[in-house]
Parts: structure tokens; sequence; C-alpha cells
């Protein structure tokens, strides 16, 4: 990896770290998915500084340049996060459906017990 791109890799995990540490701080970012961010930043780091673990992880999946590990890296992280993201929302979503109904439920029953008085 070339010295420039290596600083920025450092400089983005650190900005990153930072990034989160603040949005946590201010309750911008729950608690429960920081952890996954900052792995993330921890992770870019280290890849970053040593540059054997980029080459070996690379040749193990067929990629030359240590750049592109990186950047695979990433992009395979992100759709891990899409995937987790894409169970929380379908849960969330059979959540609402299941309480949209018991609250209809509930309402019928209000309505025809208070409609007899």
């Amino acid at each position: 990896m070339l010295p420039r791109q290596k600083m920025f890799a450092i400089l983005l995990s650190i900005g990153l770290i930072l990034l989160i540490y603040v949005l946590v701080r201010k309750k911008k970012l729950r608690e429960e998915y920081s952890w996954l961010w900052m792995l993330l930043g921890a992770i870019i780091f280290i890849m970053s500084i040593w540059n054997g673990l980029l080459a070996r992880l690379g040749s193990v999946i067929g990629i030359v340049d240590p750049t592109s590990t990186l950047f695979f890296s990433g992009v395979f992280f992100i759709l891990l996060i899409c995937l987790h993201f894409c169970v929380k929302i379908s849960t969330l979503t059979n959540q609402v459906k299941k309480l949209a109904q018991k609250l209809a439920i509930i309402e019928n029953f209000e309505n025809e017990h208070h409609g007899n008085d």
C-alpha cells in the first residue's frame, strides 16, 4: 500500500472511531450498534498498519493489490450490516403488525361495550 493510501486509511479509521464515540455520547447512535462500527474502525486501523496482513488476506481470496483487499473488506462488512438491518426491520415490521391487530381488537371490544351502556 502506498504511504498516502496508508495514511488516509489510518486517519479514516481514527476518524470513524472518534465519530462513533461522539455519536454515542450525544445519544444519536445506540450503544447496541456502536460496537460494530468501533470494531470496523479497529480492523481498518490494524489492516492499514500491518501491510503483511493485507497481503496475506489478499492472496487467500485472490486479490493482488492490498488497497483492493481493504476496499473489499469494507464492502463485505457493509453487506453484513445491511443484512443485519434487514433482519431487524423484518422483526420490527412483524411486531408492529401484531400490535396493530391487538389495538384493533381492544378498540373493537371497547366500542362494543360502550355502545351497549
